[in-house]
């Protein structure tokens, strides 16, 4: 497999590690869990592997600043700005309220959560509402390159060719550590995750099953997307692989009230880690997909004689968000 130019930053590789008490109060497959909020940077995260691989390329392109996009607290924009100021490099962040409110450039919230960590890590944010995210990441981006400033444009969520061969590689890394499972559970949306993943089991072998619990898409996108991904992902790293859409397992029954709307079944399924097993989880990515597995055994989606790793994707910094203060009340 073709190896791509890396910034050595996460914390690798990170540790799997069993969960006796959430087991066995759910009474189905044994679960373990893949720590990738341990990854180290700015409090960890998924994304820290993904801007491994991308910080590289813009490096290698002349960089001077990073700019990318995401929701309020989104978890990839304060990934991005803590490597962005590791390496020395402006960092400009596109941000938008999950309600699509009016959002103009002196509107920015009170800083929490993640927010106040973009603000520490000495981002510029430029706020704008969700429908209208693309056009302005290409105003922004047009404005940084008029003046000089060399920007690269990291995609939403990280998710292209570049940054989901992270995940391909995160794979390889899993398997080494010789856990053996019959599932992998994580957060799937923008689909960088679960494309390097389903890439990863079939280049190295990996016997089990990879399913995505979409946090705000639908089965049909979300299979189309990471499929088409894992396809680009595979032709980046040389390998002879087409990936189709029904070779994808996603599962969108727990999207709730959509992206960043916290309910009672992600509170459950915060709480439950917290206090069984001394875990942290996030409202919107982490929370949503715990419920669903939680769910999943209780339905007796999986046997009792299955193993399930469920790959903590980070996010914790979003429990302390203003949005979330009632909620977690």
């Amino acid at each position: 497999m073709k190896l791509l130019p890396r910034l050595k930053v996460a914390h690798l590789p990170t540790p799997v590690e069993p969960l006796p008490r959430l087991s066995a109060s759910l009474g189905g497959p044994k679960i373990w869990i893949k720590r990738d909020d341990q990854t180290g940077l700015a409090l960890g995260g998924n994304k820290t592997r993904k801007l491994e691989f991308l910080m590289a390329e813009a490096q290698a392109n002349g960089a001077k600043t990073v700019i990318t996009a995401g929701a309020m607290q989104s978890n990839h924009c304060r990934q991005t700005a803590a490597i962005a100021a590791r390496f020395g490099l402006g960092c400009i962040l596109v941000l938008y309220p999950v309600d699509d409110s009016g959002a103009a450039a002196d509107d920015l919230p009170p800083l929490s959560g993640n927010l106040l960590l973009d603000h520490l890590l000495g981002a510029e944010i430029v706020l704008t509402r969700r429908p209208e995210r693309d056009a302005n990441l290409e105003r922004v981006f047009q404005a940084a390159w008029d003046a000089g400033r060399r920007p690269y444009l990291i995609p939403y969520g990280g998710s292209n060719p570049t940054g989901a061969a992270a995940y391909t590689f995160a794979m390889q890394e899993f398997l080494a550590q010789n856990i053996a499972v019959d599932w992998i559970v994580f957060p799937s949306s923008s689909g960088g995750t679960q494309a390097g993943l389903v890439l990863g089991a079939r280049a190295f072998g990996f016997q089990g099953r990879v399913l995505g619990i979409s946090v705000d898409e639908t089965v049909e996108t979300l299979k189309a997307r990471v499929a088409s991904l894992a396809t680009q992902t595979a032709d980046l790293l040389g390998e002879p692989f087409t990936f189709h859409d029904d070779e994808i397992l996603v599962n969108a029954d727990y999207v709730g009230g959509g992206y960043g709307v916290a309910g009672p079944g992600e509170r459950e399924a915060v709480d439950q880690f917290a206090r069984q097993e001394g875990l942290l989880l996030d409202p919107v990515y982490t929370g949503r997909a715990a419920y669903g597995l939680i769910d999943l055994v209780r339905k007796g989606f999986f046997t009792s004689e299955e193993r399930v790793l469920f790959w903590h994707t980070g996010g914790a910094p979003a429990l302390f968000a203003d949005r979330y203060r009632d909620w977690l009340s």
